[in-house]
């Protein structure tokens, strides 16, 4: 079986002045993707595939020389979903909008990319990688983008408790779930990228 896993960035350097697409990696998020070293799942690795944010790429560049001599790609669809309608918003603020998000998902809310168009975007940028490239593959990109991709491929509605935190993933991000290329069938949920198995 052929796997594909989707990992989403771990923490970034947050920084209101900067849009949040251009946020990098902080030291605590580079620290957890070094613990990777060694790891059997990364190691089967030959293809990556990011998303064009600037976390996503520093994520990919740093496991690039953990895995079985993958490069990294950046292709269009896989970034998360659009929230510059509204920018940064404080952290209690920033979840009362996601809740909503996940909750109305043929609908904008606040200006956002509704959650119906970002998970069509996201399973359309999957499925034309994976019809043209070499595998196993790692996916990286985010948490928003990544659980709806997830809810897709488990054929569930869109839903927040599908989300990273809510599976009792890193509450920082840096969460991996997987699902076999072939029939597309989910095999994990979110899991902290330290704790999935080799």
């Amino acid at each position: 079986m052929t796997v594909a896993y989707y990992l989403s960035h771990p923490q970034v350097q947050i920084d209101p002045a900067v849009p949040v697409p251009e946020w990098g990696l902080s030291d605590a998020g580079r620290a957890r993707l070094a613990t990777l070293a060694g790891a059997g799942w990364l190691g089967t690795v030959r293809r990556i595939v990011s998303s064009d944010e600037r976390k996503a790429i520093e994520t990919a560049e740093a496991l690039m020389p953990m895995t079985d001599g993958a490069r990294v790609e950046i292709l269009p669809g896989f970034h998360e979903n659009d929230r510059s309608a509204t920018g940064f918003l404080p952290p209690a603020e920033f979840e009362a909008t996601a809740d909503a998000f996940f909750a109305a998902p043929e609908q904008s809310v606040r200006g956002w990319e509704r959650a119906a168009d970002a998970q069509a975007r996201i399973v359309g940028a999957v499925d034309a990688a994976l019809a043209d490239g070499e595998a196993p593959v790692l996916f990286v990109g985010h948490g928003g983008v990544g659980t709806l991709l997830k809810c897709h491929v488990k054929g569930e509605p869109i839903a927040r408790t599908a989300d990273q935190a809510a599976e009792g993933g890193h509450p920082g991000g840096g969460n991996v779930h997987a699902f076999s290329i072939a029939g597309r069938r989910h095999l994990f949920g979110w899991t902290a990228l330290e704790q999935v198995a080799s």
